[in-house]
This record gives C-alpha cells, structure tokens and sequence, in this order.
C-alpha cells in the first residue's frame, strides 16, 4: 500500500474514533456543566477518560501499532499534555478573559485539535521505532 493511501486510511479510521470519543465527550460536557460542574473541570476529567479511551483504538486500529505499548503511551500522555495546555490556556483565555460561551469555545476546540493530535500520533506516537529500539 502507497504511503498516500496508508495515511488516508489511517485519518479516516482516527476520525472515526476522534468523532466517536468527541460526540460522547461533548454531550458528558454538557451534562456535567448542567449540573453544576465548572466548564474547566468538566473539561479536564472528560480529558483524562478521552485520553485512556482513544489510545486504545488508536494504537490497535488507526495506525496498527505493532510496538511495545509502554513507550508508545509515554509519548501519548505527553502529546495530550500538550493538548491539554493549549486547551486550558484558550479556555482561561477566551471564556474567563473574553467572556465567550463555554459552549462555543468547547465545541471549537473540539473540532479544532485533531490535526494537531493526528499529525503528533502519526510521526512520533505511533511511528515506526528507529534502529536500535524505541525511545521515550
């Protein structure tokens, strides 16, 4: 299979499981800020399950992971730290410093992230291991 064709397949499989966990995940979002819940802590544990939850699906489906599983969720873990950074950053920015709707900036940075999440899974999390093992 061409390189082309691979990474073709492979967006359309992550974005089979990002809009699976993202639907899921928003509508949680949305039940939990309901109750009561503060956006940025309803963001941040829906954030961890996510994490877990994706790495799965991702590792055996989407890219076909045939490494060690360990070294791969280190790089997972810090990838989506990174994530979360820029997703807590933008949402202290723009709700609690610009007064957006929480709702509004959720759903953009739901629909916003996933480039930034494929590419880092493709080329670090999920690539193949150099010569000499995996690092990280």
């Amino acid at each position: 299979m061409s390189a082309a064709r691979r990474t073709l397949r492979q967006l359309l499989r992550y974005g089979i499981v990002g809009l699976a966990a993202n639907a899921l995940g928003y509508l949680l979002y949305l039940v939990l800020t309901a109750m009561g819940l503060a956006p940025v802590l309803a963001m941040s544990l829906l954030y961890a399950v996510g994490v877990l939850q994706t790495f799965v699906f991702n590792k055996r489906w989407t890219f076909e992971h045939g490494g060690r599983g360990g070294p791969a969720f280190r790089r997972y873990v810090l990838l989506y730290l990174v994530g979360y950074g820029l997703n807590l950053a933008l949402m202290r920015l723009l709700v609690g410093g610009l007064g957006w709707p929480h709702q509004a900036v959720m759903l953009g940075l739901v629909l916003g992230m996933p480039l930034f999440f494929f590419v880092g899974q493709k080329f670090w999390v999920f690539a193949p291991a150099p010569r000499g093992g995996e690092a990280l």
